[in-house]
């Protein structure tokens, strides 16, 4: 396998080239991002190259996207907040710098098979609360970040249908949780209210309690990427290439309690609560119920409990607490 990761310099990209480095099955590996990202660690049997660049460039492309692929990670991104915040940005980096990649892949490498991360943001508000959603829902974006990545998944769908491209379209649940700095998410808050306390830091708390999330812990994300990767393609038998992968509806209140168990008081008292309007308006677009028989029958991974999740986050990157 000759593997490309584009949106690399992020924590999955990240996780996601150490695990294929551990698993040796790829002759070699691309990262590419804005920001030239990180090696993993070395690997006798994989090669790994790290590329700066913009998906914009006709050039970087060039280089990038050549007929020895196999397999093409797509995880760059706008993330929601910042592409509510900025419409331009978000159209550029999510809609136009991918159909560039999957119209340069289709000409050059047709039939590669292409790993798309998309969103559930795509659906808005279920049509009554606590409504179970599956993929046979008709998508309603409730912000501009789900409405470029069901377009994108729209184009790749129809690239599949056409044989040119073998796309493997995967919805992720909010990403819990996420290391290193916030990012522009408007979901940001909930890795931030976990693993600031946990490193001794406040951590601010924009929404209700009462608000639910569907999330997922970042091991299993990583290792449904890879069985995505793996799905042979005549198990979709000409349909609809996106799957809503597997997660867990948790409210803040419950996510909170987690913390106290795992952190102590201690850190539950370093939440400090300051409602923000515009990111709950985003936030309660999003459903929290998922039917995810589509995925089961699949094989995806099922996740695991709250706690468990924060004990891997912390045997995984540690609390930063001296």
């Amino acid at each position: 396998m000759n593997i490309l990761i584009t949106g690399a310099g992020g924590f999955i990209g990240q996780a996601l080239a150490a695990a294929l480095v551990r698993e040796a099955k790829a002759a070699s590996i691309t990262l590419t991002d804005v920001v030239e990202p990180a090696a993993p660690p070395k690997s006798m049997r994989t090669t790994v190259r790290c590329v700066q660049g913009d998906l914009a460039s006709q050039e970087l492309c060039d280089s990038l996207l050549t007929k020895d692929l196999t397999h093409v990670f797509l995880l760059h991104g706008i993330m929601s907040g910042a592409a509510e915040a900025n419409l331009d940005l978000g159209i550029k980096v999510n809609m136009d710098a991918t159909r560039k990649v999957l119209d340069n892949l289709r000409t050059v490498t047709p039939g590669v098979r292409i790993i798309f991360t998309s969103t559930t943001a795509v659906y808005g508000p279920p049509p009554t609360p606590g409504f179970p959603l599956t993929e046979a829902n008709a998508p309603c974006p409730g912000s501009s970040y789900g409405a470029q990545k069901l377009i994108s998944e729209t184009l790749l769908n129809d690239y599949s249908r056409r044989r040119l491209l073998d796309g493997r379209i995967v919805r992720l649940p909010t990403v819990l949780v996420r290391p290193g700095k916030p990012t522009g998410a408007a979901s940001s808050f909930a890795s931030g209210i976990f693993r600031e306390p946990l490193n001794g830091q406040k951590s601010v708390l924009p929404v209700s309690k009462d608000l639910s999330l569907w999330i997922c812990s970042p091991r299993t994300i990583v290792q449904n990427l890879l069985h995505a990767r793996d799905i042979p393609t005549e198990v979709y038998q000409g349909g609809s290439r996106v799957v809503n992968l597997p997660g867990v509806t948790v409210t803040i209140k419950e996510m909170l309690g987690a913390l106290k168990a795992i952190g102590g008081q201690e850190a539950l008292d370093l939440i400090e609560e300051r409602r923000d309007a515009p990111t709950e308006r985003i936030l309660e677009s999003w459903p929290t119920v998922f039917d995810t028989f589509k995925a089961q029958q699949l094989g995806f991974a099922e996740d695991g409990t709250l706690e468990q999740t924060l004990k891997d986050y912390i045997e995984d990157y540690g609390t930063g607490k001296t």
